[in-house]
């Protein structure tokens, strides 16, 4: 057995332990995966549980559900005024940690409601390696993250979503739309169904892996591949430029240094 799946084991065993699950499913490479081997091992016993709020583009909501009904997951949908949650409008820097301890305090609610006996989220082992004010949430709630437990990385993830045939394999890495916010920016229902237009404006386009941060009036882009970066301007750059004026930004700019993964952590 190779290394992945002796972790893929570990994760398994790990979930059976648990008894029953209530697993945290946004629909992303994670939670989709984590969501398919509770179901491998637990069967009709792992729940899935889905937050719907602005934090979340209307499409993820979308592929949660039709990947519980194509799988035949129980799923329980909440629906969560995020912006009513005490700071989590005026965005301070631990924005993440009182969301997070909000919803899985929902979530955990509702698990007991339904008698499963754990809550699982899908961090995984690379998740330490960023600041993450989330996960001393999930720490606090007793909330379990069993591929991190299993030492699974978001490769380990990926690969094993391939060969077990998820649709996830390859999808983007997704995050909250608060993430494209500096620390300090009010958030509101205005800026981010901003965000989510444009970003789903780029991903029609055919660029895959990207984010539009807002600072203000201007819309940062950036976009992962660095030859896409190069040929931005010459194919999109008008109708981009236009597009997201019509949704309120005064200003858009090329990020040359591309897309990052928690590129407002160092505002």
């Amino acid at each position: 057995m190779t290394e992945t799946g002796e972790k893929y084991a570990r994760l398994l065993s790990l979930l059976r332990e648990m008894r029953s699950v209530a697993v945290a499913f946004s629909a992303g490479v994670d939670s989709t995966f984590l969501l398919a081997a509770a179901q491998e091992a637990l069967g009709e016993r792992a729940v899935a549980v889905t937050v719907r709020s602005v934090f979340v583009p209307p499409e993820e909501t979308a592929q949660a559900h039709a990947f519980c009904a194509e799988r035949g997951v129980r799923q329980i949908v909440l629906d969560a005024d995020v912006l009513a949650i005490d700071g989590v409008r005026d965005n301070p820097p631990d924005r993440c940690y009182l969301c997070k301890r909000a919803l899985f305090t929902m979530i955990r609610e509702t698990a007991r409601e339904n008698g499963l006996q754990c809550v699982a989220d899908g961090s995984n082992a690379d998740d330490t390696k960023d600041y993450r004010p989330g996960m001393r949430a999930l720490r606090e709630l007793g909330v379990c993250s069993p591929l991190l437990d299993a030492g699974l990385t978001k490769a380990d993830v990926r690969t094993l979503s391939r060969e077990m045939g998820l649709p996830t394999w390859d999808k983007p890495a997704m995050a909250c739309l608060a993430t494209r916010f500096p620390c300090g920016e009010t958030i509101t229902p205005e800026k981010l169904s901003a965000v989510a237009q444009a970003e789903s404006l780029l991903r029609g386009m055919g660029y895959r892996q990207l984010r539009v941060r807002v600072h203000g009036d201007l819309a940062r882009i950036e976009l992962e591949d660095a030859r896409e970066r190069g040929q931005f301007a010459a194919l999109h750059g008008q109708t981009v430029e236009q597009s997201l004026r019509a949704l309120g930004f005064r200003y858009v700019a090329l990020d040359l240094g591309g897309y990052r993964t928690g590129s407002m952590n160092t505002q």
